[in-house]
């Protein structure tokens, strides 16, 4: 391809039969578009939630006033 090439695009969608009109064009590329943002969105690793976190979970020993001393300590 030379500089006073443009590069060829291919159209991600082609009607091979019929006429649809505008507004079934728009439906149909909101579907595929939120099927291709879904599928994104599943290969994509979650991340861990801040609760799994070693730092913030200390061990706690059963003695009298544990539970209050939980939520007091940092």
């Amino acid at each position: 391809m030379s500089k006073d090439q443009t590069p060829v695009v291919r159209p991600l969608l082609t009607v091979l039969r019929g006429a649809p009109t505008p507004e079934q064009l728009a439906a149909l590329i909101a579907v595929v578009s939120s099927r291709a943002v879904a599928a994104a969105e599943d290969a994509a690793p979650a991340e861990p939630s801040l609760w799994a976190r070693p730092v913030l979970r200390t061990p706690l020993s059963p003695a009298p006033g544990a539970w209050r001393a939980s939520a007091l300590h940092r």
